[in-house]
């Protein structure tokens, strides 16, 4: 039996979630009796059922003295339905691989013990990196009390995402966008400034790739002076519209976007603007595991100045729009090389006519 390939397969069920599950992780199940597969299952939408519960239901009686091939420890609490460990326990698996300890307070370890105490061989670690990096908005969630955070920016090759009279349709080309859209599905939520959302007037939606299980969209306003008859505020409710406003917006927009069927998020006032920080605490409380950050300039520095963002997604274009152009990031106040936010990067390739890369924190 090769433990990785079937925690391979595991993993690639798990990824199936992205997007779909929060507050919970996206996690994957495979079951495995004499070397072939009995049952499988990923976390489903809005969080349940869980994996082992789905791949547990399609094994039926093949699971008995089978191995369970799981990609994050099973939980140990009783929530909305009874813990995981017990149901693996209940079925008489023989053997657990786990990719990697849950964070979580309510199980880290304690799922592994319930398992070990029942008789069940337990082997830890293996596919632990891919399995962190899958679910590492849920251990950011868990870990620091926030979303993992991507910032991603389309530019032209001099760092610009508009002209000087604001034009921006289209710096990249048609491929890019649609690699947009299926990061997007793969996020909890999209999220923007203020200035972009009264500017774009943006649906933040996932189109033209068939997925029924939108991300929600989250605008960061300090005084919701947002459109009350653009695209968000028209489509309120489904998918859900997040908004941060300061506490001391006017109580009368508070309500108006309440009644449209807005989510409001009150937040800490630091300066002139919104502090980050609170911000995506505030998130974080909410459920959200992975935001996808599109702008605009000043919301994207005021989270790298913050040290907050995680992840850096940029699709280069070949065009040149020069000086007068508006800058994909907005002032940091940086007089020295050294205070400069820095990142590693992890990929890069080509995409229609433009260029992606990805980065990392170091």
């Amino acid at each position: 039996m090769s433990d990785g390939r079937f925690m391979a397969m595991a993993l690639a069920l798990g990824r199936r979630g992205q997007g779909r599950v929060w507050p919970n992780p996206a996690v994957g199940c495979v079951i495995v009796k004499e070397d072939r597969v009995v049952g499988r299952g990923w976390t489903q939408p809005g969080g349940r059922p869980h994996a082992e519960m789905v791949a547990l239901t399609q094994a039926g009686q093949a699971a008995r003295g089978a191995t369970a091939f799981v990609t994050l420890e099973p939980c140990a609490h009783h929530g909305q339905t009874p813990p995981c460990a017990q149901a693996l326990i209940d079925a008489d698996i023989a053997r657990c691989v786990i990719a990697v300890r849950d964070s979580d307070a309510r199980v880290d370890g304690k799922g592994i013990k319930m398992l070990e105490a029942a008789g069940i061989s337990v082997d830890l670690g293996t596919g632990e990196d891919e399995a962190r990096a899958d679910n590492s908005g849920f251990f950011c969630r868990t870990e620091l009390g926030r979303p993992f955070v991507t910032l991603k920016l389309a530019t032209s090759f001099d760092g610009r995402i508009a002209t000087g009279t604001g034009e921006s349709q289209w710096i990249t080309g048609p491929e890019a966008r649609r690699a947009v859209h299926a990061m997007r599905a793969r996020h909890d939520a999209v999220m923007v400034g203020g200035g972009t959302a009264r500017k774009d007037d943006p649906s933040l939606t996932v189109r033209d790739l068939g997925i029924a299980d939108q991300p929600a969209r989250v605008v960061i306003s300090r005084r919701l002076d947002l459109p009350l008859m653009g695209q968000l505020a028209r489509s309120a409710g489904v998918p859900p519209v997040i908004l941060c406003h300061g506490q001391d917006a006017d109580a009368s927009l508070v309500q108006t976007w309440q009644d449209l069927g807005a989510t409001l998020l009150p937040c800490r006032v630091k300066g002139a603007q919104l502090d980050p920080a609170d911000i995506l605490q505030q998130l974080g409380h909410h459920g959200l595991t992975r935001v996808f950050c599109e702008g605009g300039s000043a919301l994207a520095a005021s989270l790298l100045e913050a040290d907050l963002v995680d992840e850096l997604v940029g699709f280069t274009a070949g065009l040149i729009i020069g000086a007068e152009g508006l800058p994909g990031i907005g002032a940091m106040g940086l007089a020295q090389l050294r205070d400069a936010p820095r990142y590693r990067l992890k990929s890069t390739r080509a995409i229609g006519p433009d260029t992606l890369h990805i980065w990392a924190r170091p």
